[in-house]
């Protein structure tokens, strides 16, 4: 019966502290080298295999290029960095080149921790939730950066998205205050035509909430609040503070991201 590599090191460790084996003996007994039974006692979790560095032809003559791209993203907003899709995006839109993603994805997963060393900066992990058609949707607003007149500036992107769809409708303001949140809803509901049958989520956003009240799901709401998802008919689902309910709402904030990475890269 052929054994596992972690069996194995667990079996050499358990005979040398019930059988008092030695070194020599146990690699008689196991038919291995006496250096693998000298790793297996120094540590009971096998090293991981190294993983051979692999290098394409086809990346060659852009490495210039994405490096130049990592590089302006030390100075970009957090939020708006290229990703590895994004790269092999502008790549066929700006060269005319189609390179798979897995080639893209390692150059640029180690460029990227080098460049940040380069700089000094340092280096920056889901749950299941099935759903009904129509029945709940998700809300929220992420920061994006803008050129305006020349100058860069701070806005919002109000984002609405079907939670078993993934239809979204975004809207960028200048303010995520109660007034370009009640019109993001607006908008938002025009454009589908139509109101989630369950709930919707949010993440106490304060246009909309007024007071978490403690270890509990009860809010007290803003009145105007109430009055525009009451005229609506639909009914507000507040996720809990903090880290504890950020897996609650992360289909929407993931549309956020979305936006970011293929509509603002570069920022524009």
């Amino acid at each position: 019966m052929s054994l596992s590599k972690q069996e194995l090191f667990d079996r050499i460790r358990r005979d040398s502290w019930q059988q008092q084996l030695s070194i020599r003996a146990l690699s008689k007994k196991y038919g291995v080298h006496r250096r693998l039974v000298r790793e297996a006692l120094a540590s009971p979790v096998p090293k991981p295999r190294k993983q051979p560095a692999r290098t394409s032809t086809r990346m060659e003559p852009y490495k210039k290029t994405v490096d130049e791209w990592l590089r302006a993203d030390l100075e970009a907003p957090r939020k708006q960095r290229h990703t590895a899709k994004r790269i092999g995006a502008r790549l066929e839109e700006e060269f005319g080149v189609t390179l798979p993603y897995t080639t893209v994805r390692d150059f640029v997963t180690a460029r990227r921790r080098a460049i940040a060393a380069e700089g000094g900066v340092p280096v920056e992990g889901f749950l299941v939730r099935h759903n009904a058609p129509g029945a709940d949707a998700e809300v929220d607003f992420g920061e994006v950066w803008v050129d305006l007149a020349g100058q860069r500036v701070k806005c919002y992107l109000f984002a609405f998205r079907l939670a078993y769809s993934g239809r979204d409708v975004h809207r960028i303001s200048r303010s995520c205050g109660q007034q370009a949140f009640f019109e993001g809803h607006v908008h938002a509901l025009s454009v589908l035509g139509g109101v989630p049958a369950g709930q919707v989520r949010y993440d106490n956003l304060t246009p909309a909430v007024r007071k978490v009240i403690f270890r509990s799901r009860l809010r007290e709401e803003n009145p105007k609040w109430t009055a525009l998802h009451t005229f609506y008919g639909f009914t507000p689902f507040y996720c809990e503070p903090g880290l504890r309910g950020a897996h609650e709402n992360g289909g929407v904030e993931g549309q956020v991201g979305y936006f970011r990475r293929n509509y603002l890269i570069p920022a524009c």
